[in-house]
C-alpha cells in the first residue's frame, strides 16, 4: 500500500504542469506556494518525458529534483523521531545518506515510467504556524481521482515540500511508523534500521 501510494506521489509530480492552478474554496494561504509545486512540476514533465534517459541520467535528475523540492535532511530527521536524540553523530550521518538513496532507488524508475497522468491544483490552505497544503487531484487514465496534499514550507526565501498526504495518509507519518517499527524489532537499537537499511539500498556500510 506504501508502494501504490508514493507511485501517485511520483505521478503527481509528473504532472503538476498539466493543469493550471484553480481557485480554492476559501482564500489560498500563500500563493508562492502554489507557483512552486506548479514550477516543480513543469520541470519533472520536462525531464521525465524524455524516453531516451538512461536510468543512471534518471537518478542523477531525480536527485537533482528531489533536493530542488524536498527539504529530505528535515524530513528525514523527522521520520527518525525520538530516536534521532539516541543516535551518535556518526550514526545521523550514515542514516541522512542511507535515507535518500532508499527514496533515489526506490523512485527514480517510477519516474522514468511516467505516463502521462495528469492532475490539477484545487487550492492552498493554512496549515500550523509555518506551512502551506496545496491540495491536489490526480487524474488516471482508468480509476477514480486520488486526492494529494503537499506540505510546503517556506524557509528564507525558498520553498521546499516536508510532506506529502495521500488520500488523508500522510507518507512521513507512515514512514515513522515504519522505521520505529524496525527499530522496536532490534530492542530500540537505530543500529538494526541502519542495518536494515543498508541491506535495502545495497549498501555494504
Amino acid at each position: 500500500m506504501l508502494t501504490r501510494r508514493l507511485f501517485l506521489v511520483c505521478a503527481a509530480l509528473l504532472a503538476v504542469s498539466s493543469w493550471a492552478a484553480r481557485p480554492a474554496a476559501a482564500q489560498s494561504a500563500d500563493p508562492g506556494a502554489t507557483a512552486f509545486i506548479q514550477s516543480l512540476g513543469n520541470e519533472a514533465v520536462a525531464t521525465f518525458s524524455n524516453k531516451s534517459l538512461s536510468r543512471e541520467q534518471a537518478v542523477q535528475r531525480f536527485r537533482k529534483l528531489l533536493y530542488q523540492g524536498f527539504d529530505v535532511a528535515y524530513i528525514g530527521r523527522w521520520v527518525l523521531g525520538r530516536y534521532w536524540n539516541v543516535a551518535t553523530p556518526p550514526q545521523h550521518d550514515e542514516y541522512q545518506k542511507l535515507f535518500e538513496r532508499l527514496i533515489v532507488n526506490t523512485y527514480a524508475d517510477r519516474f522514468v515510467e511516467y505516463s502521462g497522468e495528469t492532475f490539477r491544483i484545487t487550492g492552498s490552505r493554512v496549515e500550523g504556524e509555518a506551512d502551506t497544503m496545496v491540495s491536489t487531484q490526480i487524474v488516471r487514465p482508468s480509476g477514480p481521482p486520488v486526492n494529494v496534499d503537499w506540505r510546503v514550507r517556506k524557509r528564507d526565501t525558498a520553498y521546499k515540500i516536508i510532506d506529502v498526504v495521500v488520500e488523508g495518509v500522510s507518507m512521513g507519518v507512515t514512514q515513522r511508523q515504519e522505521f520505529a517499527s524496525v527499530i522496536g524489532q532490534n530492542g530500540g537499537r537505530v543500529e538494526g534500521l541502519l542495518q536494515a537499511l543498508r541491506q535495502k539500498v545495497g549498501s555494504a556500510g
